[in-house]
């Protein structure tokens, strides 16, 4: 896209303004790193235009300390730009056998029917629904559900969501869809995560 020229101008009936302002939906998936990473940085920008971002973690355990969480809402609480609101929804790592798994769904289940009392209510101009694809690629939370929900959303309101194996029809509905490849990882020599990198 030279100097932000679309390929494509659709006869859709919207001016250009209308168009560019147009809410969007966004998918990270993959098996590559970064997924949520890309996804703050959206919230980054969110705050810098002073739109008000929930953040719902959907698999994260809410003990897990993520370096992001603590720096957007220091940003949030400075005044300069948007509010942040964090929610955690999860009781814990996706690959790990609880038996509380009954209790994980519950809690996404909860999690996602906060999500659509704040769609209906536009309470934040940015969603980013963290590690999100995993409760719906289980079938914790209904995809055609999600689909409808978000299709008819009100307002100027953004979504983003993460997570490996995003389903097929939510990638089909998504404005933006980016699919995070694994080329190398230092996982793959044996080297585990690192303060500063992976939180």
């Amino acid at each position: 896209m030279p100097q932000g020229q679309p390929s494509v101008v659709p006869d859709d009936g919207l001016t250009t303004r209308q168009r560019r302002n147009r809410p969007l939906v966004v998918v990270h998936t993959g098996i590559g790193k970064g997924k949520s990473t890309a996804a703050f940085g959206l919230a980054l920008r969110a705050w810098n235009q002073g739109w008000p971002i929930g953040v719902f973690q959907f698999v994260k355990s809410a003990k897990w300390k993520v370096g992001e969480e603590n720096a957007l809402r220091v940003l949030g609480a400075s005044g300069e730009g948007g509010s942040v609101a964090w929610h955690k929804m999860g009781e814990g790592w996706s690959w790990v056998q609880r038996d509380s798994q009954m209790d994980n769904e519950e809690k996404a289940r909860e999690g996602w029917e906060q999500v659509k009392r704040d769609l209906a209510a536009e309470t934040y101009q940015l969603y980013v629904l963290d590690e999100f694809a995993y409760p719906m690629h289980w079938g914790w939370v209904d995809v055609d559900e999600v689909v409808a929900v978000l299709r008819d959303r009100p307002g100027t309101q953004h979504v983003v969501i993460t997570g490996r194996n995003a389903p097929d029809k939510l990638v089909e509905f998504a404005d933006l869809v980016t699919d995070m490849s694994k080329v190398k990882h230092p996982m793959d020599a044996g080297q585990k995560g690192q303060r500063g990198i992976e939180w």
